[in-house]
């Protein structure tokens, strides 16, 4: 049997907010895409961790990391949002 933890992320754009939800490897495959497009750091995104990965400790720590991730990609990005990033967090169903 194989499990797998879901990150809940919530957005806020303005007076919209609205719930993402992602696996790491959702996290890890947009970033395979912004390091190839857009250059950015490829020791940004918090490492793949294998032993204890659905420990609550760790998941508790990655979904912190993953916050942190998430916002400096905001923070490098402050005027045009890459469009796989905007896809990923679905502004293109809550910002028009």
């Amino acid at each position: 049997i194989s499990s797998f933890q879901v990150y809940i992320i919530q957005v806020s754009v303005g007076n919209h907010q609205w719930t993402v939800k992602h696996r790491y490897s959702d996290f890890h495959d947009l970033h395979e895409k912004l390091v190839s497009e857009k250059k950015i750091d490829k020791n940004l995104l918090p490492p793949k961790k294998i032993i204890g990965k659905n420990s609550k400790s760790l998941v508790e720590k990655r979904q912190k990391e993953l916050e942190v991730y998430l916002q400096t990609l905001l923070i490098q990005f402050p005027v045009t949002t890459p469009k796989v990033l905007s896809h990923f967090l679905h502004f293109h169903l809550y910002v028009s």
